[in-house]
């Protein structure tokens, strides 16, 4: 679908974004999704992703309470726009394990660093009125608790600095490298592409970086404004890493057992040899970053081209098993894991 780049948004305007979607669409059935999109200032993929969610929100988890939105491509349709009509306003009545499992996450979300104040009094009042209102259910929730590990935190932190337009500083752990380093950025978004990533303009590099969440170390909300310049907001819906034609072609063979690089790397071509293994081309503006591929890789596989990124592989593996020999490295000892 096309539409224009939307300007960069936190999880609290796509909420809020969300909650408007829905009485603007029970106001207008078989409503267009250009017209939509025009009207939210949105791009039609961003809408069609706030309608994949839309059908996960209702009343209760209970099927007939859910909202039944659905798209043919072209128009909204909203079949069951009673379920949050006047006639399903009744009192929310929360079942024993809902209520418990409603507090034990309203607390444990309570205790994020980096919730603005306003939001955890706001959270802790509500939190309050479940637990008068759970009554003897609300007991069972005060024995359990939460603790969220530490990307939990850093996404806390990220948001609001989003929300508030300010620098972040963080120590980021860089597995291609294998070095921690420290950097300033401006974020922009968070992203979800099977993990949990901050785009943010780098000072330390100067460009658009993409830094998932669960690989920093650490993380301070600085006090001087974020000012990332304008940048066209990429379409992720084809992956994280998405490179361009004019980066560097490598060629790597794998085996039966390295099969899974050409589901988890973006490639231009895959040919299958006759042992059940393939001949993979990519392409990735930093070669080296995939000599770990090849260490991880094994027997299962090899850099075939570029020489000197080949090279380079064959190297860091003679490096690797002399550190566990405990003897001088031998040029020629490592066993390819295709000749």
């Amino acid at each position: 679908m096309a539409g224009k780049p939307a300007r960069a948004v936190n999880a609290i305007d796509q909420t809020r974004r969300m909650l408007s979607l829905v009485t603007y669409l029970r106001e207008r059935p078989g409503a267009r999704i250009a017209d939509v999109a025009r009207a939210f200032g949105i791009t039609e993929d961003e809408l069609v992703a706030d309608l994949d969610l839309l059908p996960m929100c209702g009343t209760s988890f209970r099927g007939g309470d859910l909202l039944d939105i659905d798209t043919d491509g072209e128009r909204i349709w909203w079949h069951n726009p009673a379920a949050l009509g006047e006639e399903a306003a009744e009192p929310l009545r929360l079942a024993a394990d809902e209520a418990t499992a409603l507090l034990v996450a309203a607390r444990a979300v309570a205790t994020l660093p980096g919730l603005r104040e306003g939001d955890r009094q706001a959270l802790l009042r509500a939190t309050a009125k479940v637990e008068t209102a759970a009554g003897e259910a609300a007991g069972a929730s005060s024995r359990l608790s939460v603790t969220f590990e530490s990307e939990g935190g850093v996404f806390a932190d990220v948001d609001r600095a989003i929300s508030e337009r300010r620098r972040l500083w963080i120590r980021y752990y860089s597995p291609a490298r294998d070095e921690v380093t420290e950097r300033e950025i401006d974020p922009i978004r968070l992203v979800s592409v099977g993990h949990t990533y901050v785009e943010a303009w780098c000072r330390r590099s100067e460009a658009r970086r993409t830094f998932r969440l669960d690989r920093v170390a650490e993380i301070r909300v600085l006090d001087e404004p974020a000012a990332p310049p304008e940048v066209e907001l990429r379409d992720l819906s084809e992956g994280l890493v998405q490179p361009a034609a004019e980066d560097p072609e490598v060629v790597v063979e794998v085996g039966p057992g390295g099969r899974w690089v050409a589901e988890y790397y973006p490639h231009d071509s895959a040919e299958e040899l006759p042992d059940g293994g393939l001949r993979i081309t990519l392409r990735t503006p930093d070669p080296a970053s995939l000599r770990r591929l090849a260490l991880r890789l094994g027997g299962d596989g090899r850099i075939v081209s570029p020489p000197e990124l080949a090279e380079s592989a064959r190297r860091a593996a003679r490096e690797a098993l002399a550190a566990y020999d405990g003897t001088p490295d031998a040029a020629g000892d490592v066993v390819e894991g295709r000749r």
